[in-house]
């Protein structure tokens, strides 16, 4: 997300296809740092694949496969640089969900690093006088930080299939903190949108406004904290953030959050205490499948959301023939197949350790069909929808009643990874908002998440039952969806995922069919101009398809558009017939993505 991608694909292009600087130094100065690797939106060649936001992340984990890692491997020192250079979206303050294709036994499992809220959370952690916090209030505090989940993520996934020492994995990401990656405007950009409330805490005005001021693009960003964090979770263990000085350093930090003196903002205190970190685990999750047009899609169980409701939209669309649809007819199914699953999701899917969540009967196809003649080519649904009821699915039942779509943030940061031997890693990862909390663990040089607010404050409609209430070491839903589809011997065809919050459902399941459906290379689909359906009164629409005449065709038939500049920001890897891994990643979206492979080959 942070440099422009070389040899740009027009999105105008695109669209027509889906719809059919520092000084000088001085010269006793240390050596500047070496320029970063170039981006590219894809790459094609053997030995294994990466994709990601950001070239040195991308690099870091080619490094790792060239030197015999495997995708597990790579993937963590991908995830390490990332909370180097994409501090505003992931780090180890953070939390995410981990999924893995074992080539040698052709099965996929999963791993759910996901945060825990305080033992102490109730179901009116952001309700106060019996009213809702305003969001602001519950994002940039320590109320809003739940225990990290991102280092255990790591542990877990590295004890179970890796084959590298976790300290040799974070030296790429380390040397990266400690001697600096070139800020670009996207950087830039997302710390100017922070800076009010960075300025508000001195470890994140330290750290990110250097000299007080907005880091200048080309200059080199350093993050020494960083860098001796990573050297001491390198040398203990992950361990160290959950035990010991660096846990204690967490917990200070969100129970009374270091505001600058004079600040106005009202900051209010977490209750996280050295016990919640201590008693956290990440879970292995069985994860969620579906079959699609003879393809095995495999995703994250909840508590995640996202296995499920990009199942469930899959299920429904089965019946419709896409790949021949016309352009309108094909935004038209995909909305209202996205639509429905997110009336679904919003009153059944939570974390499972609280709430009975329907897993089986929201993949069922039978469920499927019996919400999908629902939808009409003349006449658009209209939101809130009512969900249905997976345990006795009625056919096209419309009664019932509705709850909106409570907010969620748009960011995060998604890597895919495979190596030679053909295991593949789709990773998504996150600190909820840009810039999380807003606060730095003072010397540490991580800033903590935000993820509590993916709870609901207050119901959304309080006569529906609404699974995503704040609980005691309770996990808050997320959309985030990594996905990978396997051919039906069961070797991987596509990997894929998206940053984006709630839109990152809609943008893998538009991805996925653009490739499967639409038959668009991979790196088109992810180019192609998005629209993005969440059970809202109207859809999101990305500016080529806002300004393009099938607006008006869809209109027509009753829906409704508000425009959206950005919609996520994908990457994924793709096997190809001869045995090649092509990485494809975004060609402008936040800067454009980067796509790596061990030995390149012609594309």
């Amino acid at each position: 997300m942070r440099r422009s991608a070389a040899g740009k694909i027009s999105v105008l292009a695109v669209a027509a296809t889906v719809l059919s600087m520092g000084a000088a130094a001085p010269p006793t100065a240390p050596p500047i740092t070496p320029p970063p690797p170039v981006k590219e939106p894809v790459a094609v060649g053997y030995g294994g694949a990466v994709a990601s936001v950001d070239a040195d992340a991308s690099a870091a984990g080619v490094e790792v496969l060239r030197k015999g890692g495997n995708a597990v491997d790579a993937a963590v020192a991908v995830a390490a640089a990332l909370g180097v250079t994409e501090p505003y979206s992931a780090g180890i303050g953070g939390g995410g969900y981990f999924v893995y294709y074992d080539a040698k036994s052709r099965t996929v499992h999963t791993v759910d690093g996901r945060e825990t809220a305080p033992r102490s959370a109730g179901a009116d952690l952001f309700v106060e006088n019996g009213t809702p916090i305003p969001f602001e209030e519950g994002m940039t505090s320590g109320r809003g930080v739940g225990t990290p989940g991102t280092p255990a993520t790591w542990k877990a996934a590295l004890d179970a299939w890796g084959t590298k020492r976790l300290g040799t994995l974070l030296e790429p990401a380390e040397r990266l903190a400690r001697d600096g990656f070139t800020v670009d405007a996207t950087f830039r950009a997302q710390t100017a949108g922070n800076e009010a409330r960075f300025r508000d805490f001195p470890a994140s005005s330290e750290l990110f406004l250097p000299g007080g001021q907005l880091p200048v693009v080309g200059s080199v960003f350093k993050n020494p904290d960083l860098a001796r964090t990573y050297k001491t979770l390198g040398r203990e263990g992950v361990g160290a953030l959950y035990h010991g000085p660096l846990a204690r350093d967490i917990v200070n930090t969100v129970r009374t959050p270091p505001v600058r003196p004079g600040a106005t903002r009202k900051v209010r205190s977490g209750d996280l205490t050295e016990r919640d970190l201590a008693a956290y685990r990440t879970e292995f999750r069985k994860p969620t499948k579906v079959s699609y047009r003879g393809l095995d899609v495999y995703g994250m169980a909840p508590s995640s959301s996202g296995g499920t409701s990009v199942g469930e939209a899959l299920n429904i669309l089965e019946g419709t023939d896409l790949a021949s649809a016309s352009p309108a007819r094909y935004l038209h199914r995909y909305i209202e197949a996205s639509r429905i699953a997110f009336a679904d999701r919003g009153r059944w899917v939570g974390d499972p350790a609280f709430e009975p969540v329907p897993t089986r009967g929201l993949l069922s196809q039978r469920y499927a069909d019996a919400r999908a003649c629902l939808i009409r080519d003349d006449a658009a649904l209209t939101s809130p929808l009512p969900p249905g009821d997976p345990s006795s699915p009625v056919p096209c039942a419309s009664g019932g009643t509705a709850a909106p779509t409570t907010y969620e943030g748009e960011n995060t940061t998604h890597l895919t990874v495979a190596d030679k031997w053909g295991n593949v890693v789709a990773y998504t990862l996150t600190i909820e908002s840009t810039g999380g909390s807003g606060i730095t663990v003072p010397g540490r040089g991580f800033l903590l998440n935000n993820e509590l607010t993916d709870f609901s404050f207050a119901p959304a409609n309080p006569a529906v039952h609404d699974p995503n209430l704040p609980g005691p070491g309770k996990r808050p839903r997320s959309s985030i969806s990594p996905t990978i589809v396997l051919d039906g011997h069961g070797r991987p065809v596509l990997a894929l995922g998206s940053p984006g919050g709630a839109t990152i459902i809609t943008t893998v399941l538009q991805t996925l069919t653009g490739v499967v459906d639409r038959g668009l290379p991979l790196v088109d689909a992810i180019a192609a101009p998005r629209a993005s359906q969440r059970n809202q009164a109207t859809t999101e629409l990305e500016p080529a398809l806002w300004n393009s005449p099938v607006r008006a065709e869809l209109e027509a038939i009753g829906h409704g558009f508000r425009q959206n500049p950005e919609i996520g920001a994908a990457t994924g890897v793709q096997r190809l017939p001869d045995g090649r891994w092509l990485a494809a990643a975004e060609t402008v979206r936040r800067g454009g993505g980067s796509a790596m492979v061990v030995r390149p080959t012609g594309k």
